[in-house]
């Protein structure tokens, strides 16, 4: 596995002046304009992660971890990015909102937001002009830093006017926090029914919270961070693109499919991201069961001719 040697470096450190990226049609300037509105909330969620110290742990807190780790991650990288960013399958109105709906719960803002950005991202991969490419602008901007940016809080809806045109959408972009509060609140009232319900099982409501809330969501933030940074720097490349994406397969096991990188950017229009047999993609697998339900459809494979391509 090979792994290159960016820079490591602060927020700052890699800002000589010259700009980190583009959005609404600007060139971006110093990395020091951050804290936006995304900011506080992720701050918060990381704090609220020592709550796991103050509440029961065992089976009950890993179940409800894995659980809603599991979803977020498949509503993340089937929906966000499969689906809002890169329209690799079909599906009805309604479960398109269910996807909205279940990826916003995951506190990583809206999928306007979210598909506007990736979609820069292809556009620009590894350029000054990618706001997140470790090659120019360091790990850990690349890693969290740039999600904070001030000038990167606002969504360019020119980006996604295929999907802006759905007023529901609009109002997740417009209250994109609002699903996640709900979704707190819900956890501590199932947790807490089930407590009064059954005592014996040691399941408590703030339990829930902390462990399937806080603590999974943050899981979620810095695996799905790490395709941005880790997968752009460590790993192997199958195929000869213009940039350094790359295929990690650990983190095509925690990203339910994300890690294989390279593939993804050699050929992102396709549903599947693993391209041999051994390529664990979870998602996908999970796509092509809600296609035999015709809950989605139209999956994209990769042609032949990629499957055959390899690096010169």
């Amino acid at each position: 596995m090979k792994i290159v040697d960016f820079r490591m470096n602060s927020f700052d450190a890699a800002d000589s002046g010259r700009n980190t990226g583009v959005v609404d049609g600007n060139i971006l300037g110093s990395k020091s304009s951050i804290l936006n509105s995304f900011s506080l909330p992720l701050l918060f969620m990381h704090i609220s992660c020592a709550g796991v110290f103050f509440v029961p742990g065992g089976w009950p807190a890993f179940g409800i971890f894995a659980l809603m780790y599991v979803l977020h991650v498949f509503a993340l990288t089937a929906g966000y990015h499969r689906y809002f960013s890169h329209k690799s399958f079909k599906t009805s109105r309604a479960f398109q909102f269910i996807l909205a709906l279940l990826g916003t719960t995951a506190a990583q803002r809206d999928p306007l937001w979210w598909a506007s950005h990736h979609r820069l991202h292809h556009q620009n991969s590894d350029t000054e002009e990618d706001v997140h490419s470790p090659r120019h602008h360091g790990f850990w901007w690349a890693h969290i830093g740039w999600v904070m940016k001030r000038e990167l809080a606002q969504t360019d809806m020119s980006r996604v006017k295929d999907f802006a045109k759905y007023p529901e959408l609009v109002w997740l972009n417009k209250h994109p926090y609002a699903p996640a509060f709900i979704l707190a609140w819900l956890l501590l009232g199932i947790g807490s029914l089930i407590h009064w319900l059954k005592p014996a099982l040691g399941i408590t409501g703030w339990q829930f919270v902390f462990y399937g809330f806080f603590l999974s969501t943050v899981a979620v933030y810095h695996v799905t961070f790490c395709i941005n940074s880790v997968a752009h720097m460590v790993g192997k490349r199958r195929y000869d693109v213009e940039d350094e994406s790359r295929n990690n397969w650990l983190l095509g096991l925690l990203a339910m499919g994300e890690g294989w990188h390279n593939n993804h950017h050699r050929y992102s229009v396709c549903t599947r991201q693993g391209f041999r047999w051994w390529e664990i993609d979870l998602s996908y697998l999970l796509l092509r069961v809600l296609q035999w339900f015709h809950i989605v459809w139209d999956i994209r494979e990769p042609p032949k001719s990629i499957l055959v391509e390899q690096r010169t």
